[in-house]
């Protein structure tokens, strides 16, 4: 470690500061894809955009000129000018892409890439639910209450920033045993697909439950392993 405050070392001050200020401001890149949830900016994109002259192996790629998503987006006019700004935001975090409208033209619009496919409410493998519901203020504020909970005897920070645990706040709270189950169910689809593709032969003549809201995945797993053994958990805070 050398010493920074002696006037001899500005680049490493400088490298060291950028250090601090990307991890004080980080929080901006969940809270901007959260914004790009909750306005439908995805589904804007896959639902309203046209073929562009690039194509992958798949076939062509569907973007959506920058007028035409404010077009679609419910912004007010004077915040037109942020989209943008939003969008430039979520382009560096990798979840959108900008391409050319044709070969020869200058104009340029947006485009899904492999991580905002996931986030399409029409993907049977969404992650929406879980991203909604991780980014929740409910289960954001405990983080919150970090260092306090590091001093008393609470058994977790959510104890301490919502004065009851997390199930019992479930339990009285309806919205959040809704979206908590909902993400679970979103997280599982898409790790179970992946397991039944490539482990397939680890789940042969096991035993296994499943909840009863999801019991549908259960029957899933039924059909793809029929020697598997399944059993349904009732849970009233599972819902039915």
């Amino acid at each position: 470690m050398i010493n920074l405050a002696d006037g001899k070392h500005d680049p490493e001050l400088l490298k060291a500061q950028a250090h601090v200020w990307n991890h004080i401001f980080n929080f901006i890149n969940s809270m901007s894809l959260k914004c790009a949830i909750d306005l439908g900016i995805p589904d804007i994109i896959n639902k309203h955009s046209k073929p562009s002259w690039s194509s992958t192996p798949r076939g062509k790629t569907k973007l959506v000129t920058l007028p035409e998503l404010i077009a679609a987006l419910p912004v007010h006019p004077s915040k037109a000018r942020c989209v943008p700004r939003l969008m430039r935001l979520l382009i560096h975090s990798g979840f959108f892409e900008k391409q050319k409208v044709s070969e020869d033209d200058q104009e340029e619009g947006y485009v899904l890439t492999n991580a905002s496919q996931l986030l399409l409410k029409d993907n049977p493998f969404s992650v929406t639910p879980f991203l909604q519901a991780m980014l929740d203020p409910i289960l954001t504020k405990p983080w919150h209450f970090v260092s306090t909970w590091l001093t008393n005897d609470d058994p977790t920070p959510f104890d301490t920033a919502h004065g009851r645990t997390f199930w019992d706040y479930g339990g009285h709270e309806p919205m959040l045993n809704h979206f908590f189950n909902d993400a679970m169910a979103s997280d599982a689809r898409l790790v179970t697909r992946v397991l039944l593709n490539e482990c397939k032969e680890v789940f042969e003549g096991f035993i296994g439950g499943c909840w009863r809201r999801h019991r549908n995945r259960g029957q899933v797993h039924s059909r793809s392993f029929p020697t598997l053994g399944l059993y349904c958990i009732r849970s009233p805070t599972c819902g039915s």
